[in-house]
């Protein structure tokens, strides 16, 4: 007697998000498996790879990206550049410094920029604020009308701030929008929910759920994703449908073990290689958590994660 396996897909799926337009749109989402679960169900869309592009991508200073990015000097020459990255399936424009904080750049200049990458890119763009909630309220506002028409994902409106996020974002201009929380599964269900009652069409809606570069606590975020998918999945809960978005690039370049030098640290060994390993194995644990499509710097890391995923679907 043949060996037939059962199989075990779910009633409950994941909404498909469309990002982008024309022959150049990406989907993300629209599993009704568990992540890289092929053997019970096909994976209607493979998991995403964005690289990102920061309005500070000039300050990066490790050797090995400054030299895949000589001779950019704008942030539209960066995106044009990162854009030939193989694997690059979308374009994740940080503007980091219009924080007030840092470097205060204005909504002007960032929206300028913006309108700069648009006319040089052909890939679908996400766009993330400065992490001030004040300054993103109208830096995002602005942005999002800046990139009309090019069906964009905005990351991200939270619970202090959804109705002026959501409202010009999703609901004045149309555009996706991120649903940002921090490794619980409650507070990502409660801002779901609120973006619903502002009219915010579920199927508009990416999640930030929160991660970690791993080895940084990650057990809350790996833990996280689980609930989510599950319920998701296995609980049908249309709240917690929506796909899920990982900036694994933010967290994985920020610890020590990719921004110490070897000088520093000379028993750790090489640098470059201990960024790229920190962020590869950050992006490999987002998406076996669930994660619909992650976000990455390196190069040679978005190369290893590309084909991680391609030998698992």
């Amino acid at each position: 007697m043949s060996f037939e396996p059962k199989t075990a897909p779910f009633s409950g799926k994941i909404n498909a998000v469309t990002l982008g337009t024309g022959d150049n749109a990406i989907v993300i989402g629209g599993q009704n498996v568990l992540p890289f679960y092929s053997f019970d169900a096909p994976i209607e869309n493979a998991p995403k790879v964005g690289v990102e592009v920061s309005d500070l991508a000039s300050q990066w200073d490790l050797a090995s990206l400054k030299e895949f990015y000589a001779g950019c000097t704008t942030m539209a020459d960066y995106a044009k550049k990162a854009e030939t990255i193989e694997g690059c399936d979308f374009i994740c424009l940080n503007f980091v410094g219009a924080d007030p904080n840092g470097a205060d750049r204005s909504v002007a200049d960032c929206v300028a920029d913006a309108k700069a990458v648009a006319e040089v890119v052909t890939k679908p763009i996400v766009v993330m604020g400065c992490k001030n909630m004040e300054k993103d309220g109208e830096l995002l506002a602005a942005l999002a009308e800046a990139l009309a028409g090019k069906n964009a994902l905005f990351m991200s409106a939270k619970n202090e701030n959804y109705k002026t996020v959501g409202a010009s974002v999703a609901l004045a201009n149309g555009q996706k929008l991120g649903a940002e929380t921090a490794d619980d599964i409650n507070l990502a269900k409660q801002l779901n929910i609120m973006l619903k009652g502002l009219n915010v069409n579920p199927e508009s809606v990416v999640m930030d759920i929160g991660t970690a570069a791993v080895g940084y606590g990650y057990e809350y975020a790996a833990s996280t994703f689980d609930r989510i998918r599950l319920a998701a999945l296995a609980q049908g809960d249309s709240d917690l449908q929506m796909p899920i978005l990982a900036s694994a690039s933010v967290d994985a370049w920020g610890v020590k073990e990719s921004t110490a030098s070897e000088e520093d640290e000379p028993a750790w060994g090489s640098q470059e290689e201990r960024a790229i390993n920190m962020e590869v194995a950050t992006a490999a644990a987002d998406l076996v958590g669930g994660a619909d499509a992650v976000v990455m710097r390196h190069p040679a890391a978005i190369a290893t994660i590309k084909k991680f995923i391609s030998e698992l679907i």
